[in-house]
């Protein structure tokens, strides 16, 4: 995928203008936006409470979506991130790439279109308190009650 990515896309072009491939690769992969969540539909980015349970697709050992390609048609609901909705997103986690370039802010220093390594991001990412993987539980089985039980604060809009 990377001979298709212009080189510092992320810095030389508006969100607008990114093809479906550099669109897609500024995901961090964090999983943070798959995370039952509680918003306040009057100020999303400032009343979100996120909790540490996700979506019945995600692995919670790796933090990745088990069929990410087709997951809207195992999760209707699931949220498509595209120009048009990222707006309305603004509850997305502070170290979001959709996020921070739409308010004119860089990438995290750890993202891999920085780094170039898979290995060195994941490892700062952890270091930066980053990520789903190894901390999450399944919404599968699962009651409303025991989500709302289950507020976390390492989710930082």
């Amino acid at each position: 995928m990377a001979a298709t990515l212009r080189p510092q896309f992320w810095s030389r072009f508006a969100l607008s203008e990114l093809t479906h491939p550099e669109w897609e690769a500024l995901c961090d992969g964090c999983g943070s936006c798959c995370l039952i969540k509680y918003i306040d539909d009057d100020d999303a980015e400032a009343l979100v409470e996120y909790t540490d349970v996700t979506c019945q697709l995600m692995d919670c050992a790796t933090g990745h979506c088990q069929h990410y390609a087709t997951r809207q048609e195992y999760v209707p609901d699931c949220i498509q991130l595209t120009m048009e909705n990222l707006p309305n997103m603004m509850w997305l986690p502070s170290h979001c790439a959709y996020k921070r370039l739409y308010k004119g802010q860089k990438l995290p220093s750890w993202h891999l279109l920085l780094t170039g390594d898979a290995a060195r991001t994941e490892q700062q990412m952890r270091a930066a308190n980053v990520g789903v993987a190894g901390r999450c539980v399944s919404e599968v089985g699962m009651t409303d009650k025991e989500m709302e039980e289950r507020v976390v604060t390492w989710v930082q809009p």
